[in-house]
């Protein structure tokens, strides 16, 4: 055998003991947990063949407390390159059976590379957490090793897209990575975050409470709206990595993929002449509407169990990758709030980022009143939507079907935030209020003089909120001063949705020079 065979040899050698990571017990326990180990995570998600392993000999270089004698090629991180349906990401995928996938030095070394790869060649980049958080070990490096991850995170936003699946534990530090990428994917039971875990919760605060309950899948989904995605199992969670993909382009100079459309962009949806009640306070489905008036009725909805009282996610038009930002009146009858607003604006920031155009379905009374949504600035909240939409600009289409009142009205893409096009059913009311709240102002002392002469007060105000309705609640008064740009026959909405898009196509729109604007937080 010669020299070079040899040392072929051992790099194939070298290469299989890579693979096995912590070795064969460790990835044994990790299967027992119910977990995939890091390479067979990435292999469930890229093409077959096509991922590219970069630092899979590098070492941490520590010999405190022992560490000198706990070596494992790779250092507890896989990461690399590959296509999925033939586009390229940069990925990393922590690897538990390595240290629990503690965070070293090097391992930070390992991720900062594709992650600055991945911004350089204009791909998103994915990242799968399973982790201990920082090496103690190696005490402040480990933490400057987060710092310097933390950093590209912040470079590459608005960037490169950039999506964190959280597949195992993700606690203390550790946390704000994810939480500064687009979009979180957990993994029901298996998957937590938390800055403080329930030991130190238990002490500081005296709460009992178990990991499940205070960061688990379940409680970022629906209280917290942490994450925007849930999956049941590591594959599905996988799937939807992919599926969010088609959606959206590489980086900010791109166009979201574009497929063939094989539903007619002028299909009549009968179905939506009849949709809105009779009576105004009768709530019915936006998720019906979604369905009639989008490509082949698909639509892929993100974080759908936060704030229900509005409905954010991706669809297609003719084809074409586009926002969508809508009410559900049989949510809190579609108010906003502050959590609402707060999703809304994340995903219409993210939209624009990407060149996403953004179309909103308008169906809302006003904001939540009280001391618990005042308490929990409803303001900025609210006004963190409305700057969202005010500094967009990629094409914007507003729909209003029902309600539009007050500042409600104002933040949910209004012709005076540089709504392109701004159509209306013929069931709309645009107003300054309902007709209940407005002829209580309006009509105030009538009403008192109506009751101290005896009169039937109940008739008057039914006639005057009648009044009000035929005069201002309905979509002409905003038409007449151009605030509409045209009253549609709700049949026809997706027709011209797609219309308007195609219109839109080269909309070329600048900000002010800036630094950046100073968001209300």
């Amino acid at each position: 055998m010669s020299k070079q065979t040899e040392k072929i040899k051992a790099l194939v050698e070298k290469r299989e003991l890579a693979r096995l990571g912590g070795g064969q017990k460790a990835i044994d326990k990790q299967h027992e947990r119910g977990k995939y180990t890091a390479r067979e995570r990435i292999e469930m998600l890229v093409d077959k063949g096509s991922f590219e392993e970069y630092d899979m000999f590098k070492l941490h270089r520590c010999h405190n407390f022992g560490m000198e004698k706990k070596q494992y090629l790779g250092d507890g991180v896989v990461a690399g390159s590959a296509t999925i349906d033939g586009r390229l990401v940069y990925l990393y995928a922590q690897d538990f059976t390595v240290n629990g996938g503690s965070l070293s030095e090097t391992m930070a070394q390992k991720i900062c590379k594709v992650m600055d790869m991945a911004m350089t060649n204009g791909a998103p980049v994915i990242c799968m957490n399973d982790s201990g958080g920082a090496r103690i070990q190696e005490g402040i490096s480990a933490l400057a090793g987060y710092g310097e991850i933390f950093e590209r995170n912040i470079l590459a936003s608005g960037v490169i897209p950039q999506i964190s699946s959280i597949l195992g534990p993700c606690a203390g530090g550790a946390v704000y990575s994810p939480a500064l990428t687009d979009f979180i994917i957990m993994k029901e039971q298996t998957s937590y975050m938390f800055l403080t875990g329930p030991k130190v919760v238990k002490t500081v605060t005296g709460e009992d409470i178990d990991a499940e309950h205070l960061g688990g899948a379940s409680v970022h989904a629906s209280k917290s709206g942490v994450t925007s995605f849930t999956a049941k199992t590591e594959e599905e969670a996988m799937d939807l990595i992919k599926k969010l993909l088609s959606y959206i382009p590489s980086n900010n100079r791109e166009e979201a993929p574009r497929t063939e459309c094989t539903d007619p962009i002028d299909r009549k949806e009968d179905l939506l002449n009849e949709i809105i009640p009779d009576d105004p306070n009768q709530a019915y489905d936006m998720y019906k509407v979604i369905q009639a008036v989008t490509d082949n009725g698909e639509f892929f909805e993100v974080q759908p169990k936060f704030a229900k009282n509005i409905i954010t996610g991706f669809a297609r038009f003719n084809g074409q990758s586009v926002g969508i930002v809508a009410n559900q009146p049989s949510a809190y009858a579609g108010v906003l709030d502050a959590n609402a607003s707060r999703k809304g604006a994340r995903f219409v920031r993210f939209c624009d980022a990407f060149n996403i155009p953004i179309v909103s379905l308008v169906d809302v009374p006003g904001f939540l009143p009280g001391t618990g949504q005042e308490y929990n600035a409803v303001i900025l909240h609210g006004a963190q939507l409305l700057y969202a939409y005010g500094e967009a600009t990629v094409p914007k289409i507003t729909i209003t079907l029902r309600k539009s009142y007050g500042g409600s009205h104002i933040v949910m893409g209004c012709k005076q935030l540089r709504s392109d096009l701004n159509f209306a059913w013929p069931s709309s009311e645009i107003a300054v209020m309902g007709a209940s709240g407005a002829v209580a102002v309006l009509y105030g002392k009538e009403v008192k003089q109506v009751k101290e002469s005896g009169g039937d007060v109940k008739q008057f105000i039914a006639e005057k909120e009648e009044e009000y309705t035929e005069k201002f609640a309905n979509p002409y008064q905003a038409a007449q001063y151009g605030y509409i740009d045209d009253v549609i026959e709700p049949r026809n909405t997706r027709f011209r949705i797609c219309r308007g898009l195609a219109q839109l196509a080269n909309k070329k729109q600048e900000l002010p020079a800036k630094k950046h604007g100073c968001m209300p937080m």
